[in-house]
C-alpha cells in the first residue's frame, strides 16, 4: 500500500482528500502548514507527496521537509493549485505535476497512480554511467565523481531519459510527451527550465553531459563508459 502525505492550509481539505484517497486503497497522513511551522512532522517518509499551492503557501519550512525527505528517496510531488497560481508552479523546482483545483476526483487519481507507477516500475539493476556521472536505477540515485546529487522526481525522470537514449536529439515536444506525459498542460518553457536546473546539478567546468542541439532540442552526449 501507497502512503500519500498532503500537506494544505486547513483541515477540511484533509478530510475530503483522505475519504478519496482512502476509498482508492492509498494510506493517507494529512498535515497542516501551522503544524510544520510548530515541528509537527510525520514520522517517517511517505511514497509519494500532495501539496497545496495557492497565495503564501506553501511555507519555506514545508519546502525544507520536503528537500530533506528527497535525500532519503526519489520522492515524487504532486502540487494542487488554482488556476492564478500555475506560474507558481515552475519555479517551485521541487514540484513534478499539478492538478488545478477544484480537482476532479478521476483525474487525480489518474495523475496519483501514473507518478507512483514511474517509481514502482524502475526496478533494473542497470546502472548508467557517463564521464564520472553515476545513475543506480536501484537506488534512485545520481552521483557524480562519487558525490550524491539531489534532483528532483521530474529531474530524475529527464536525466533518465536523456542519459538512457546517449547520442539520440530529442524535441522539446517529445520530451514533453515521454517525460511529463502527453496530456500535460504547459509548453516547451517547461523543458528548458528542467533542463537548466540540471545542468546546474550535474555540471561544471569539467563536465558537460547534455547538449543542446540548435534548433532542435537536447541530447545527452555520448561516451566510452559502460
Amino acid at each position: 500500500m501507497f502512503s500519500i502525505l498532503f500537506i494544505c492550509g486547513n483541515i477540511d481539505e484533509i478530510k475530503c482528500l483522505e475519504a478519496d484517497l482512502r476509498q482508492h486503497g492509498y494510506s493517507f497522513c494529512g498535515i497542516s502548514y501551522e503544524d510544520i511551522e510548530q515541528d509537527e512532522l510525520p514520522p517517517t517518509t511517505p511514497d509519494m507527496v500532495i501539496i497545496e499551492v495557492s497565495g503564501s503557501i506553501p511555507t519555506p519550512k514545508s519546502l525544507n521537509m520536503i528537500t530533506r525527505m528527497k535525500k532519503k528517496t526519489t520522492l515524487p510531488v504532486l502540487a494542487l493549485t488554482y488556476k492564478d497560481y500555475m506560474d507558481s508552479i515552475i519555479t517551485l523546482n521541487k514540484i513534478d505535476d499539478f492538478v488545478l483545483l477544484p480537482y476532479e476526483k478521476d483525474e487525480l487519481i489518474l495523475r496519483i497512480r501514473r507518478l507512483l507507477q514511474k517509481v514502482k516500475n524502475i526496478e533494473s539493476s542497470d546502472i548508467i554511467k557517463c564521464d564520472g556521472l553515476t545513475i543506480d536505477l536501484v537506488k534512485y540515485e545520481v552521483t557524480l565523481e562519487n558525490r550524491v546529487i539531489e534532483l528532483t522526481f521530474k529531474e530524475y525522470e529527464l536525466l533518465l531519459y536523456l542519459a538512457g537514449n546517449k547520442g539520440r536529439v530529442f524535441t522539446r515536444e517529445a520530451l514533453l510527451n515521454k517525460v511529463w506525459g502527453f496530456d500535460y498542460f504547459g509548453g516547451d518553457r517547461t523543458v528548458d527550465v528542467h533542463i537548466r536546473r540540471l545542468r546546474s546539478k550535474i555540471e561544471d567546468s569539467e563536465h558537460t553531459f547534455i547538449e543542446t542541439v540548435r534548433n532542435i532540442g537536447y541530447r545527452f552526449k555520448k561516451n566510452t563508459d559502460k
